[in-house]
């Protein structure tokens, strides 16, 4: 598949899920944050789920507290497109934390 086209794809695929939460969850390790690569891998594999395809990159600028109600925005790169993805905590119960994630746009 052409990187373009690969590219279209998850643009159209990624604007289906404007303004939809999707609920995940992971292991904090004991630790009071789940680790910024975690984050970032458990966006991928869960946008891979819903469309069938993982963006490029998912990059978020640090740890996520393990907190109800801390939040912070990653950026997904998929082809030449940017969007931000927004991430907040829904729940803690001892070593797990879910989160929700939710892409915005333009």
């Amino acid at each position: 598949m052409l990187e373009e086209d690969k590219g279209e794809i998850m643009k159209k695929s990624v604007w289906l899920l404007l303004g939809v939460a999707l609920s995940v969850g992971l292991a904090a390790c004991g630790t009071a944050a789940v680790p910024a690569v975690d984050v970032q891998t458990q966006i991928s594999e869960q946008l891979a789920a819903e469309v069938g395809q993982a963006p490029d990159s998912v990059t978020c600028p640090g740890d996520l507290p393990a907190e109800v109600g801390a939040s912070m925005t990653c950026e997904l790169t998929a082809g030449k497109e940017q969007l931000p993805v927004m991430v907040t905590v829904t729940a803690v119960d001892g070593t797990d934390v879910n989160f929700d994630i939710e892409v915005g746009g333009a």
